[in-house]
């Protein structure tokens, strides 16, 4: 039993889109980046009655330059948010970000200024998971998901024609998938303002400007 009964001429033919996609998805090395109570069911995942390293995960990191996920499990602070931000630039590419649990997606029950509403202002987000908190299995599945969409992604110029054939047919999306901030796709001045920032290649600087400005303004409603 094994790889010869399906292979009994011993050749294999893949791609290097294929192998690449199969390389990378086999060995994601997350981020150690627990911040909340969704931290717990994360580190449960890890364990041996959930066994995480099945999915050749089981390496949590503790530096970012050995990390290609970064998993962030738990609600985002305002103080937090820039150091999510730099822990993320130092990972190399190319890498993944899932945002685990309702208070990463959306900031939660906690509508409040000291909250980050939803980890996509700070970063751009791969994967969303629900859940109050989303359990191990939940996790499983969503970095599964996630292992997927890594699998199929094409590679170079490949990939700039898919992104391109893609636009052609559909047309050009309301909303970039794991680019625009959810603050922006429902108010039509800050998505025009997106688009723009887009045409000209700046959307990370965007995003953090109107972060700064925002938490400037929270805090400065919040001492009052």
């Amino acid at each position: 039993m094994g790889i010869e009964e399906k292979l009994p001429s011993g050749v294999l033919l893949s791609t290097v889109e294929g192998l690449a996609g199969y390389f990378r998805k086999a060995s994601l090395w997350p981020a150690t980046f627990g911040l909340a109570c969704c931290a717990i069911e994360m580190m449960t995942s890890g364990g041996p009655r959930y066994d995480l390293a099945r999915f050749g995960m089981e390496v949590f990191r503790a530096s970012p330059r050995q990390s290609d996920l970064m998993i962030v499990a738990g609600r985002v602070s305002q103080k937090m948010a820039p150091v999510l931000r730099q822990i993320y630039d130092q990972m190399p590419n190319p890498k993944w970000v899932l945002s685990m649990g309702v208070c990463a997606s959306s900031g939660g029950m906690f509508n409040n200024y000291a909250i980050v509403q939803g980890v996509d202002h700070v970063v751009p987000v791969d994967m969303y998971l629900p859940g109050c908190p989303p359990r191990p299995e939940m996790l499983i599945d969503a970095i599964l998901r996630l292992h997927d969409k890594i699998m199929h992604e094409p590679l170079g110029d490949r990939r700039r024609r898919a992104l391109e054939a893609k636009i052609e047919r559909d047309g050009e999306p309301v909303v970039a998938p794991g680019a625009m901030p959810s603050s922006y796709r429902f108010d039509k001045t800050k998505r025009a303002e997106w688009l723009k920032a887009a045409a000209q290649g700046r959307e990370e600087q965007l995003r953090i400007r109107d972060w700064m400005e925002e938490r400037a303004r929270l805090t400065s409603g919040g001492s009052k």
